[in-house]
């Protein structure tokens, strides 16, 4: 089988992913959740005219000069307005959120005002007729669309809905990805090693990756490298729901590399596994059923990188977010041999000079080398067949941070 160029594998992976259906959750668990359905208003906001500032609710008539004596004849708190009405000569002492008296139709704020004592006061600037007061509907109105399908709800839309009298949203399913680690010589972290054991570590990375984008993550835990013990994990992702099962490691050709046997006899039908990409080259991807399948390579860099390129979009399709890579240009600060026919993704540094970008390729690209990604805070991206490349010249950097 050829191998496969970057973009086709990507559009072939991401070929019919649309959101997932819609679930109602309680306003409070929605942050970062993203709409399956528009937001309108339940109610008018503010609900009536009301006081912008601590003062006296008047009539502009009364305060368009100044001095000016006024009797006051009740008070206003937030949530208890007065009762009666505003007539000439009168003043009703008020905070901010309470609704305007009857009669008033300006406030002047207190700083503007001096007590004379005996229930009087006198204004000692004049205030403009309409204002300090917040009308009805100024913020929005009862059917007013307030929120988009499609929104992420951060916390100004989150507060929105609340304040639009919402209780709970529709928002998109979160997509729930099984994680199956597979290898005899894989063991959790804290575990005392044998001397052919090594710490298993990609699944902690991919489920990170997962949830950057708002999916929930499954890590089933590793299988040893048999049929049966695979088959059984595959089995429990199938029935917690899972909509993309992972598999780490055992996704190649070698006599010990079992996922793709087990995959397929579980139903799977297979759409690619070889890419012309480096590192990475090891990926499968296959559909059972409604399940999309990821097998990542077992090295931890090459697990990473795919797992930025494949699986974080195709997560973030499902759960109906915009995304795209952040891909920028920069400079090189070494020079670089020429590409074969994988495309690169050459872990780097990446700093600002002078106003522009300057990225700093890592001498050693070994895909095993996690503290290298971990340092890295970008990808120089180097096409198939790329030239030589001299300090400083242009190239395309893949941000990861």
């Amino acid at each position: 089988m050829a191998l496969l160029p970057v973009a086709e594998a990507l559009e072939r992976l991401l070929d019919g992913a649309t959101a997932l259906p819609g679930e109602s959750v309680p306003l409070a668990d929605a942050a970062g959740r993203v709409l399956a359905e528009p937001v309108v208003a339940l109610r008018t906001q503010p609900p009536f005219n009301a006081s912008a500032m601590d003062g006296y609710a008047v009539q502009a008539a009364d305060v368009a000069s100044a001095p000016a004596r006024l009797s006051v004849i009740g008070m206003a708190p937030a949530g208890r307005g007065f009762t009666g009405s505003v007539g000439k000569g009168e003043a009703v002492r008020i905070f901010t959120g309470a609704p305007l008296p009857e009669g008033a139709d300006t406030v002047v704020i207190q700083e503007n005002v001096r007590d004379l004592g005996g229930g009087s006061i006198e204004l000692t600037e004049p205030t403009a007729e309409g204002r300090n007061v917040r009308r009805r509907g100024l913020d929005f109105c009862e059917g007013d669309l307030l929120l988009e399908k499609g929104r992420q709800l951060d916390p100004a839309a989150l507060s929105m809905a609340a304040s639009a009298n919402h209780p709970s949203l529709n928002v998109v399913r979160q997509p729930l990805v099984a994680v199956i680690a597979t290898g005899d010589e894989l063991l959790p972290p804290g575990s005392a090693l044998g001397p052919d054991q090594i710490i298993s570590s990609n699944a902690y990375g991919v489920t990170a990756t997962a949830q950057s984008v708002g999916a929930r993550a499954l890590d089933l835990g590793i299988a040893a490298d048999r049929h049966d013990a695979i088959a059984a994990l595959v089995k429990q992702a199938v029935e917690a729901g899972a909509d993309v099962i992972v598999t780490l490691g055992g996704a190649s050709v070698g006599d010990h590399d079992l996922i793709h046997d087990v995959l397929t006899g579980e139903g799977m039908q297979l759409d690619f596994w070889k890419i012309a990409m480096r590192p990475g080259k090891p990926l499968m991807f296959g559909r059972l059923g409604n399940i999309r399948c990821i097998g990542l390579p077992g090295n931890p860099v090459a697990s990473l990188v795919c797992s930025q390129l494949f699986l974080k979009p195709l997560l973030a399709r499902l759960g109906g977010r915009n995304y795209r890579q952040d891909i920028r240009s920069a400079r090189l600060a070494a020079a670089m041999h020429a590409n074969d026919l994988r495309q690169d993704y050459v872990r780097a540094v990446v700093r600002e000079d002078a106003g522009a970008l300057v990225a700093t390729p890592f001498g050693i690209q070994d895909s095993s080398m996690l503290r290298m990604l971990a340092d890295a805070n970008g990808l120089i991206v180097r096409p198939p067949f790329a030239p030589a490349a001299a300090a400083g010249e242009e190239c395309s950097v893949l941000m990861l941070r």
